[in-house]
């Protein structure tokens, strides 16, 4: 009876770290793909990354399965596995999402503002102002991903903040230096402002379309630098 148990209890212990262990590769993957250190277009050798993580194939394997679902690699039968690549009309299409959910979540953040949150809002908004004074890019991009970050996790809904995130991890698929050209920092970082004009005033309309046409143009600032450098390639 108590060999039985035993054994069933170390079955129970195996799936237990064979889940985790292939949670932890899911997380790491995904981490590599989101920094660029696994760039789009590039195929996913479970050789390299088992010696690299001193594990089996079998856990990497598990693990693309699980970035596949998410939109990160795609299968190419009879290729292997590769980091997707986003196209433009992948890109537009994301943004359009992109742009409800964060109008819905700017309305929401109206509601449920604080003095305190708007404090933090504001000292972000200061720091982009002198970064993109400089026009380094570098510098804004993390600045500009950790305010609209914060606007939807604060908004109180679970759920957006979970779709949010899904599309806002594909778009770093795309060429993320496309995403902004000329005078381009400046001009977000004043729309930003105008977000937290509406945020402040409590009216939940008002956040919601400066929430949703923030997202809008930066649509419309991505098709442009796309479509620039593509003449003259």
């Amino acid at each position: 009876m108590s060999i039985v148990s035993d054994s069933a209890h170390l079955n129970d212990l195996t799936v237990v770290k064979s889940v985790s262990l292939t949670s932890a590769l899911e997380k790491e993957l995904e981490r590599l793909i989101l920094t660029g250190e696994l760039e789009p277009g590039v195929r996913i050798n479970e050789i390299h990354l088992s010696n690299r993580f001193g594990t089996s194939r079998g856990p990497i394997r598990e693990a693309t399965r699980s970035l596949e679902a998410k939109g990160l690699v795609e299968v190419v039968r009879n290729r292997g596995v590769f980091v997707r690549r986003l196209s433009v009309e992948d890109a537009v299409e994301i943004y359009d999402v992109r742009a409800a959910l964060f109008g819905q979540a700017g309305r929401l953040l109206a509601e449920r503002m604080t003095d305190g949150l708007l404090s933090e809002l504001t000292r972000m908004v200061d720091e982009m102002d002198a970064v993109a004074e400089r026009g380094s890019f570098d510098d804004y991009y993390p600045l500009n991903l950790g305010f609209h970050n914060l606007i939807v996790s604060s908004c109180g809904n679970r759920t957006l903040l979970a779709e949010y995130h899904r599309f806002v991890n594909k778009l770093h698929l795309f060429r993320a230096r496309a995403l902004v050209q000329g005078g381009g920092l400046a001009v977000s970082n004043r729309e930003h402002r105008t977000m937290l004009e509406a945020l402040a005033s409590g009216d939940g309309d008002r956040a919601q379309v400066t929430h949703w046409r923030h997202v809008a143009l930066a649509k419309r600032r991505l098709i442009a630098a796309v479509d620039g450098p593509a003449r003259h390639d």
